[in-house]
């Protein structure tokens, strides 16, 4: 059924033009797909600390905090994408809807982002106390983990054309105006959070003494 429905949608990514009015719409789309490269590469990373999270506690604060600039970017990016189709904007409904498995996840995709997030910020500030928090941030990872794994499998075979045109190709080709803007907001977010994790990651402190008096254990 993804197989048809992906089928059915030629040119996924057509050339934008004046006269298509699609240009709002490929410039969001270049925009989440972009945001969406980074986290991933982010979510790597982060994903390493977990493998050892007692020893790593303060790199697995320090990138989850990182993360949140690119997290709200990327959040954005693809709500205003719903917003816009449902309150009915042309350019918008002549792209049409995203794929079906696209709408069913979304939700649940950002409302398990939302809890991964807000709890571990919230056992930031309670510390080790927080069991209930702990647990919430371990299972709502677990939920975002598998849904987010299933959204970017459905992305990957257009990823590449999309990013191509705003970061590969010379000026002019295929472009859609705004280009300049879309990068800097992907840069400013990732400035942002680096700035955010190196002012508030001191937080993690009780973290580390934590993991410390139990020997470094992963907890």
């Amino acid at each position: 059924m993804l197989k048809e429905e992906l089928r059915s949608r030629p040119g996924r990514y057509p050339r934008a033009s004046a006269e298509s009015g699609a240009t709002g719409v490929e410039g969001n789309e270049r925009l989440t797909a972009a945001a969406g490269v980074a986290l991933v590469v982010l979510l790597a990373a982060l994903g390493v600390t977990i493998l050892s999270i007692g020893p790593l506690i303060w790199w697995h604060v320090l990138l989850g905090l990182l993360l949140i600039p690119p997290v709200l970017l990327k959040v954005g990016s693809t709500s205003w994408r719903f917003v816009r189709y449902y309150a009915g904007a042309p350019e918008y409904v002549r792209r049409g809807p995203p794929l079906l498995l696209l709408r069913l996840l979304g939700p649940l995709v950002i409302a398990a982002t939302v809890t991964v997030f807000a709890t571990g910020v919230g056992l930031l500030v309670v510390g080790s106390a927080g069991g209930i928090l702990a647990g919430l941030h371990k299972a709502s990872f677990v939920v975002w983990l598998v849904a987010t794994g299933i959204h970017v499998l459905v992305h990957l075979r257009s990823l590449p054309g999309v990013l191509a045109a705003d970061w590969w190709r010379r000026p002019g080709r295929g472009q859609v105006p705004g280009t300049g803007r879309r990068r800097l907001l992907l840069a400013a977010s990732v400035v942002a959070g680096v700035v955010l994790a190196f002012v508030t990651v001191r937080y993690a402190q009780p973290w580390v003494h934590f993991f410390a008096a139990r020997g470094g254990g992963d907890g």
